[in-house]
């Protein structure tokens, strides 16, 4: 374990508040200006600039998943309720009632307002501009366990037991696509140059699919299940984007080889002394964040080496979410700490 860091502090405290159970979910709006946070307790907390705006109370059931839509104007929350809540601009337009199904994925596509989310082993589309759904995809193979939109907004990725199915969003009655993997797909997400899908399984290997090429990469050896992934938006000099994986508490860290055979390279960071609960890339950058149960988010500069740590969840971090712009960093606690930390000039 190495603790040493920079003297350089890259990011300050700018902002902290509380909720009153665990920190569920963190997402920012397209334009920066307003962080959403959901918790265990049932509440939706809006926070632009110092005010925060209490969409839902809590004392009920958990909110698990909460996104804004790619033009900025509607937020869906969903949880274990079966209910997906939609505002348009603090309103609230739309509930969709799924008792007793627990909705604990849910995904806007990138360039239309269609809302996917989980309900079991199936997948609903609702389309905010018709306000009504489009299409319910069936996965069959287990409960929904990852949901991603490509980022040309063409393809729908949903993930369970034995893989990854994968629709076209112009032709939802054509047969998916079918990544096929003798193992439960945990963690899935499309690289943001739609060129890649990586899968984190539960046999502890990570999948990569080339778009255009029907042959997988499996790369094998950690220490766990697969947890959690994220891509770079910055690209190696190759053209391809870094993939980051976490098990346990460690980080593997891919980068694409030249030699097509070779794959992917892995690079090992180990700085955690418990569970990592979420990672994520900076927008455009390989700066990495990672965020545990430990109650340390590091900062790893280049993907490669601790440039900082930062803390404020006594009893551990939860989740965490970069501005789009890449100004502030948020991140959630198991006791309900709200932090958001400012990009200093």
């Amino acid at each position: 374990m190495n603790l040493t860091t920079n003297q350089s502090s890259e990011f300050a405290i700018y902002d902290s508040g509380m909720l009153s159970d665990y920190v569920t979910a963190l997402a920012w709006s397209p334009g920066g200006e307003i962080l959403a946070a959901t918790s265990a307790a049932g509440e939706v907390v809006l926070w632009n600039d110092g005010n925060a705006i209490e969409l839902q109370s809590g004392g009920g059931k958990s909110v698990d998943c909460v996104a804004f839509s790619a033009d900025g104007k509607f937020l869906a929350v969903g949880g274990q309720d079966g209910q997906v809540k939609i505002w348009r601009e603090q309103e609230l337009i739309a509930t969709l009632e799924n008792a007793p199904a627990w909705v604990d994925k849910l995904a806007w596509n990138h360039t239309s307002n269609l809302l996917a989310f989980s309900l079991g082993r199936y997948v609903q589309v609702w389309d905010a501009d018709l306000g009504e759904i489009v299409v319910t995809l069936n996965f069959d193979n287990s409960s929904v366990l990852g949901i991603d939109w490509r980022s040309d907004g063409q393809y729908l990725a949903i993930s369970g037991y034995q893989g990854v199915k994968i629709w076209e969003s112009q032709n939802w009655d054509e047969e998916p696509y079918f990544l096929s993997m003798p193992t439960v797909s945990v963690a899935m997400g499309w690289s943001p140059d739609s060129k890649y899908l990586a899968s984190g399984n539960m046999d502890r290997s990570v999948t990569v699919l080339d778009w255009s090429n029907p042959d997988p990469w499996i790369m094998r050896g950690f220490p766990g299940k697969i947890r959690q992934l994220a891509w770079s938006e910055a690209t190696t000099e190759l053209g391809a984007p870094i993939l980051a994986s976490s098990s346990v508490e460690g980080i593997v860290v891919w980068e694409k080889l030249e030699d097509e055979s070779l794959g992917w390279e892995a690079r090992v960071l180990t700085n955690h002394m418990d569970v990592i609960n979420a990672i994520a890339f900076a927008p455009h950058s390989f700066l990495l964040a990672s965020a545990g149960a430990d109650g340390l988010l590091c900062l790893w500069s280049e993907a490669a080496q601790v440039s900082q740590i930062l803390t404020g969840a006594t009893a551990g971090f939860s989740t965490l979410a970069w501005h789009s712009q890449g100004k502030f960093l948020a991140a959630g606690g198991e006791q309900g700490e709200l932090i958001i930390w400012a990009k200093e000039i």
